[in-house]
C-alpha cells in the first residue's frame, strides 16, 4: 500500500503552537521533509523527535518531489514541514502536493499556523472577503510582473494579504501608496506569536512616515484594505456621464446582453427607470430616422 503525505503546519513563532496530532504524526512518520533542516531540528530536538530528515526547498522541489513520490509509492509515510506555517501556502511543497494528486498519493493536512490567516484576524480590516498575494515580484527580478500585480490591485474590493521582509518593507508601502493611494488603511503585523509582536493600524501614508524614523525589523505581515466598491461606483457614474445614452446601450449590447437587458443596466447606471430609457432612445431615433 502506498503511504500517505501529512502536511504538518509549525509554529510561526510560539512553540507552544504546535498541535498533539502535528507532534505525533512528526514522531509516527518514516521520514521528515524540512525546508531547512538545519532550522528544523531545533524544533525536533525541542519536542524530542528523532524521526530522519531530508531536505526539501524551493531550489530542488521539482526533483525532489520526484524522489519523495517514489518513497511513498514504496509505502512511506512521509511528514512536510516548512520554517514556519502552512505548508504549501507561498511555499514549496505545492510542487509537491500537485505531483502527489497526479501520482494518486493520498494527501493530508493538519491544521495549524498561517501568518496570512493571524494578521488577517488581528487587523481590524473587514475578513468575509480578502485574497493573499505573499511576496510581491522584486523590483530586481520582475519589475514589468511587480507592476502588472499592482495594477490589479488597484481595483481589487477584497481584504489584501502581503509578506514582505524588513529590508523590503517601506518600498513596498511606497510602492502601494502610489498605486492604490495614501488613504487606504494598512495594518502592518511584526513577528507574529513571538515576544515582540506589534500592528501598526494606519493609513499607508502614515505607516511610512512612522517606519521612516527607525529601520524596521522582523518579518512583516501586510493587512491591507480593499477598495470600496462605493469609490468604484463613483467612478463608474463619472464615466457615464460622459456617455450619450445609445453608446451607453452599445457597451451593454456588446457585452453580450439583449435589449431589455441593456435598457435595464442603463437604467441601473443612471438611476433612472428602465421606461425612461426607452423613451429617451425612441425620441432619439424617431428624430433622427422618423421612426424606432
Amino acid at each position: 500500500m502506498p503511504g500517505t503525505l501529512y502536511l504538518c503546519a509549525t509554529p510561526i513563532g510560539n512553540l507552544e503552537d504546535i498541535t498533539f496530532r502535528v507532534l505525533r504524526t512528526l514522531r509516527e512518520a518514516d521520514l521528515i521533509a524540512a525546508e531547512d533542516t538545519r532550522h528544523s531540528i531545533k524544533l525536533l530536538n525541542h519536542f524530542d523527535i528523532k524521526t530522519p530528515m531530508t531536505s526539501y526547498h524551493e531550489y530542488n522541489k521539482v526533483e525532489k518531489a520526484a524522489y519523495l513520490v517514489e518513497r511513498l509509492k514504496e509505502g512511506l509515510n512521509i511528514a512536510l514541514i516548512t520554517d514556519a506555517g502552512t505548508p504549501g501556502i507561498s511555499d514549496p511543497g505545492e510542487e509537491l502536493v500537485r505531483q502527489c494528486a497526479a501520482a494518486g498519493i493520498s494527501v493530508t493536512s493538519l491544521p495549524g499556523p498561517a501568518a496570512c490567516i493571524t494578521a488577517l484576524s488581528m487587523s481590524g480590516l473587514p475578513t468575509r472577503r480578502f485574497c493573499f498575494e505573499a511576496f510581491l515580484p522584486s523590483e530586481r527580478s520582475d519589475k514589468r510582473e511587480r507592476q502588472r500585480i499592482l495594477e490589479e490591485l488597484k481595483k481589487e474590493t477584497r481584504t489584501i494579504i502581503l509578506y514582505e521582509a524588513p529590508h523590503h518593507l517601506l518600498g513596498t508601502l511606497r510602492d502601494l501608496e502610489e498605486a492604490l493611494g495614501g488613504e487606504r488603511h494598512v495594518s502592518l503585523c511584526r513577528e507574529l506569536t513571538k515576544r515582540y509582536e506589534s500592528v501598526l493600524r494606519a493609513t499607508l501614508e502614515e505607516a511610512i512616515a512612522s517606519l521612516s524614523q527607525e529601520e524596521p525589523k522582523g518579518e512583516w505581515v501586510i493587512v491591507l484594505e480593499g477598495r470600496h466598491p462605493e469609490e468604484i461606483r463613483r467612478e463608474e457614474i463619472r464615466s457615464w456621464e460622459e456617455m450619450s445614452l445609445e453608446e451607453h446601450m452599445e457597451y451593454y449590447l456588446s457585452q453580450g446582453q439583449d435589449r431589455k437587458e441593456a435598457m435595464r443596466s442603463v437604467a441601473k447606471d443612471r438611476g433612472i427607470r428602465k421606461r425612461d430609457v426607452y423613451q429617451q432612445l425612441l425620441t432619439e431615433e424617431t428624430d433622427r430616422y422618423g421612426q424606432f
